[in-house]
């Protein structure tokens, strides 16, 4: 069943487009990123674990949320969502196959989310492995193409299983692996230094993930996010994209001390392993 947002059009200044700059984080919690869309006048946020830092944003940009964007039933993503209704009216698009505290639009895969205003055209993928009915949204803003992708994909890492399998996990990674390599990547979680200590070492020799980390470490040391990456990124430094990979491949093998017959082996011990790397 497609889904069109049909969110409520209004005059807009011709100039005031959504560019990256479009796509603000909000800090929520320890280490929460909750993504809002604006293009000046009216927003989308992006699971909204608690209310108090977008009632902060729409108040201090004099926005007008029209839309929230659930990825999946855990309490830091949708914990903020009933208030922010209560006070705003907004509609919430989320996961149909989870139990959300409110869902006006049930999500499967193929559908679509579009908003004229915010240059806005997003498609849904169905990503179970973190949790069972985990969702995705991909497409462009602006023309831009953006991923907003919850606990499936991190930079540098990927979400626990919680209620999925490691075969799941995998075809859901590589569907967002298969997006176009300039997609940035909105996650929802501020792991990046701790998943490239994992990262580096699994490949310790992989120049490119070496100079994402000094970039990074540079970022969080001025108190910036180290998100939007990229899928091309992510393809080039990502253990869980690269289980293909032979010297990944051949690293999982030797921490797990076993041979590993296909790739979802290797995912799993790779998801094993910095399930326990400290």
């Amino acid at each position: 069943m497609p889904a069109d947002s049909n969110l409520p059009s209004s005059a807009r200044d011709s100039h005031t487009l959504v560019q990256t700059t479009g796509i603000i984080p909000l800090h929520a919690f320890s280490d929460n990123y909750i993504w809002l869309i604006t293009n000046g006048t009216h927003a989308m946020v992006v699971d909204p674990g608690q209310a108090a830092p977008v009632q902060h944003a729409l108040a201090e940009r004099k926005l007008s949320l029209v839309a929230i964007l659930l990825t999946h039933h855990h309490q830091d993503h949708v914990g903020g969502v009933a208030e922010l209704v209560a006070q705003t009216g907004a509609k919430v698009y989320g996961p149909a196959g989870e139990v959300l505290p409110i869902c006006d639009i049930a999500l499967s895969q193929g559908d679509q989310i579009t908003d004229q205003d915010l240059q806005l055209s997003l498609s849904v993928l169905e990503v179970p492995g973190h949790t069972a009915g985990h969702i995705a949204f991909a497409g462009e803003i602006a023309g831009l193409p953006v991923l907003f992708c919850g606990d499936t994909l991190f930079a540098a890492g990927c979400g626990r299983l919680f209620e999925g399998t490691p075969a799941q996990m995998d075809e859901s990674l590589a569907k967002l692996a298969a997006l176009p390599a300039a997609t940035a990547v909105y996650c929802a979680h501020e792991y990046t230094l701790s998943n490239m200590r994992w990262a580096r070492a699994v490949e310790p020799d992989n120049q490119t993930l070496q100079s994402w980390q000094a970039r990074a470490e540079q970022q969080r040391a001025e108190g910036q996010p180290t998100l939007p990456s990229s899928i091309g990124q992510e393809l080039s430094c990502n253990p869980f994209l690269r289980a293909r990979q032979p010297a990944v491949a051949h690293a999982a093998a030797q921490w797990a001390e076993r041979t590993l017959n296909n790739p979802v082996e290797v995912f799993a011990a790779l998801r094993e392993w910095k399930n326990n790397f400290r």
